[in-house]
């Protein structure tokens, strides 16, 4: 402690009022150390939170999806109690799953504090299941908060409950009935107690200390699990190794230590790696070549095209004072930095007979958008003699459609396509192993008999796992559709995930198709279609699915089981501003259950994703079994923000507490929204500045 006063002292007095560092509390989430505060993180910041506390162990992922809304979910370990019996689960502990939230009702002002309402614990077994309002208000370097909870935060119970008023049922919490349920019953009820603290940000910017007044008083720990707690003050700090990383500890309880560590980014503020390993753009010539069209080497244009811009291309025409070049981009996340490229390889070809550039985004042939470039502009901004601004209200992002043009280039692409890679599986949270988890070398080919149909499939060999330990089958009131998930991953070191022959076309203007058939995933074969209406310049599109499918063999070879089915969906997408994307979709699951699900998703302008779903279906809680009914968590992040190397590949994240059968949906290798998404027009306009590297 003296050491720290020291260093206060020396401190230049420039450095007295430190920014404040808004840190995650042991639980996860922006907070002191067990209670929450009514702080957010920035939008866009992602944390992996690890903490000890003895008895209790939390992993924990908390989501910044937007500056009012925080999201978590984690595990818990109470290392002093048994998961389930030693033939099932031999010395694993206990592990809790659970989902918190909390909103920012206003911000704070002159004279206003800042005011969330949180909820922990939403579903799951609701065993560490609150509910809070608290307020911040901040004062040169130090943050108070002051709240007032119900339920586990507020356990010491020691004030009446103001909405007592409005009934006798509100003094009295019902025990949590532990089947996943999201347990509105409860909310708001039993006696509740305040919480509260202060951080200070010291000015020795890497280092913040934490003083809490906790609202529990551990005598009514779950399972039977009471504490002692000598005081109900915590002390403790936090350093910031880095901008990434933070190291807590903490005294509390009055008797035990806390340490921790949480790693985050924000995926708004950080910047993706430069693109080392991508080739140079290639430079504009003083002047545009005397070349006329009719007498440009395209094949050797062809070629620049794919290696610098990432387009396969498939046909180069002129239309009067336009170049209009149709392929497909292979290796650009950004449209805007594709176009750019391409467009410097046009203008270092030919003659100043051409005004335009036009690249007219295909997918299996299927025409989806055309951008066109105005090379005048587009010249004068690389050389710096025009406003990005100017060439941004010029471009053009169209409808492709039919041209009268003379066709100067036509190139057949590479039928066959195909490469290895790394795959891995893991299994969270079931009562045989805390993580289950499988490496497995994967290939992946595809091969092109036209331009719209093409085979596509896969092999993946297990490398390393620890599947000894998977023994659990979860138990199931329904068609186990899902619920077989052990015997598929355990029962071949050799599987063919997916093996399909697929079709595509554009039916019209604004309306895709596209049928398939064969293996279309690792538990079900079949048949199957899709039509998609997607208009151009539309935030919203509609999509139909229908699929005959067949369970099968759990080898996940050649061979079929019994079951059968009819599964198919109707599915709304729209984006309801505010950056906010949904996609909604009615239809039969492939248990035969009937219902909806509700997708929702923050998309980010560099095409990070933060979403969460939620489906209701005809099947009862009892029917479905423990959790009632189907809901997730996930994060798509394009591998463009990670890498030294442009990719079009995405890392997907997916937490679902629990693999049951009820509302599970068949896993489609290609979905036409996904392969049309040239149509969003935002990804465009929103990263237009990449047009010049």
């Amino acid at each position: 402690m003296k050491f720290r006063i020291a260093a206060v002292l020396i401190v230049p007095c420039g450095l007295a009022h430190a920014e404040p560092q808004y840190t995650q509390s042991d639980f996860g989430g922006v907070g002191l150390l067990q209670t929450p505060t009514a702080r957010m993180a920035p939008a866009g910041e992602l944390s992996f939170n690890v903490n000890r506390t003895d008895p209790y162990s939390r992993y924990s992922f908390s989501l910044q999806p937007f500056e009012w809304l925080e999201g978590s979910f984690r595990y818990t370990s109470i290392s002093n109690r048994d998961y389930g019996p030693s033939s099932l689960s031999g010395t694993q502990s206990y592990k809790d799953k659970a989902v918190d939230a909390k909103v920012r009702l206003w911000q704070e002002s002159h004279w206003l504090p800042q005011v969330a309402l949180g909820f922990r614990d939403i579903g799951g077994t609701g065993l560490f299941s609150s509910e809070y309002f608290v307020a911040n208000k901040r004062y040169n370097d130090l943050d108070f908060s002051l709240g007032i909870a119900w339920g586990y935060i507020g356990n010491r119970g020691n004030l009446d409950n103001p909405l007592g008023y409005l009934g006798d049922r509100f003094d009295t919490r019902p025990e949590a009935i532990g089947t996943g349920e999201v347990n509105t019953n409860s909310y708001f009820r039993g006696a509740p107690a305040l919480f509260g603290g202060v951080t200070y940000q010291t000015p020795w910017k890497p280092l913040s200390l934490k003083l809490e007044y906790e609202g529990n008083d551990y005598q009514n720990e779950p399972q039977n699990n009471n504490q002692i707690q000598d005081s109900p003050v915590n002390i403790g700090a936090v350093f910031k190794l880095g901008d990434s990383v933070d190291l807590s500890a903490a005294w509390e309880r009055g008797n035990t230590a806390m340490f921790g560590i949480t790693v985050h980014t924000n995926f708004i503020s950080r910047k993706a790696p430069v693109k080392t390993y991508d080739p140079p753009a290639e430079p504009l010539p003083a002047k545009a070549p005397d070349t006329p069209p009719d007498q440009v080497d395209w094949a050797d244009v062809s070629t620049r095209l794919k290696k610098n811009a990432g387009y396969n291309v498939e046909r180069i025409t002129q239309k009067g004072d336009e170049l209009l070049v149709y392929g497909e981009q292979t290796k650009y996340y950004y449209p805007a930095k594709g176009v750019g490229r391409a467009s410097r390889i046009l203008d270092n070809s030919v003659n100043d007979d051409i005004k335009w550039f036009t690249m007219v985004g295909d997918k299996y042939d299927m025409a989806v958008e055309e951008i066109s470039v105005p090379r005048e502009q587009f010249r004068a901004v690389v050389n710096n003699d025009m406003d990005l601004k100017d060439l941004h209200r010029t471009t053009e992002l169209n409808r492709p459609v039919p041209h009268t043009e003379t066709t100067l280039y036509t190139q057949k692409r590479d039928a066959f396509d195909g490469g290895f890679g790394l795959g891995y599986k893991q299994n969270i949270g079931g009562p045989d192993g805390f993580i289950l988890y499988q490496v497995s070398a994967d290939y992946g080919a595809e091969y092109r008999f036209t331009p719209k149909t093409w085979l596509s499939g896969g092999v993946s060999l297990n490398l390393l796992d620890n599947y000894d330990k998977f023994n659990y089958d979860a138990p199931s009131n329904m068609e186990r559709v899902r619920t077989d998930l052990r015997k598929y991953v355990t029962t071949s070191d050799i599987t063919m995930p997916s093996l399909q022959l697929n079709h595509a076309t554009r039916l019209d203007q604004d309306w895709y198709g596209m049928v398939y058939g064969g293996y279309l995933e690792s538990m079900f074969a079949g048949v199957g279609g899709e039509v998609l209406y997607r208009p151009m310049g539309q935030r919203w599109s509609v999509g139909a699915d229908l699929n005959y499918v067949r369970q099968r063999d759990f080898d996940q070879g050649f061979g079929l089981r019994d079951y059968k089915t009819l599964t198919g969906h109707i599915t709304t997408y729209a984006d309801l501003g505010y950056d906010i994307q949904s996609a909604v979709s009615v239809g039969r699951y492939l248990a035969e259950d009937w219902g909806t699900t509700i997708d929702l998703s923050r998309l980010f302008n560099n095409g990070v994703r933060f979403g969460a779903w939620v489906t209701r279906t005809t099947a009862s809680a009892e029917e479905f079994g423990e959790g009632s009914f189907d809901k997730g968590i996930y994060i798509s992040i394009p591998f463009d923000e990670v890498f030294a190397v442009s990719t079009l590949r995405r890392a997907n994240m997916v937490w679902a507490p629990l693999t049951r059968d009820g509302g599970a949906r068949l896993g489609r290798q290609y979905s036409l929204q996904n392969l049309t998404d040239g149509r969003y027009s935002d990804l465009f306009y929103t990263n237009f500045e990449k047009i010049t590297e």
